[in-house]
């Protein structure tokens, strides 16, 4: 009985992850390619500027992983 009870649990948990990943792959099929043109510079600009978020989330978990061990 229990493990029938879990079994329908994890199979309304796929369903209710599998529909919710459905509607993101929907809504990145719809924006995959850009409605408007980029110049070089426009995109060169868009990769600094991920590269510069992603300098932020390495010192962001830098700082909470330090913070953490000196305790």
């Amino acid at each position: 009985m229990f493990i029938k009870r879990i079994k329908s649990m994890l199979a309304w948990l796929n369903k209710f992850f599998a529909r919710r990943f459905e509607k993101i792959t929907e809504i990145n099929r719809k924006y995959r390619t850009p409605r408007i043109a980029m110049t070089p510079l426009t995109r060169i600009v868009l990769l600094l500027l991920r590269i510069y978020l992603l300098l932020l989330v390495a010192i962001l978990f830098y700082k909470l992983f330090t913070t953490i061990m000196t305790k």
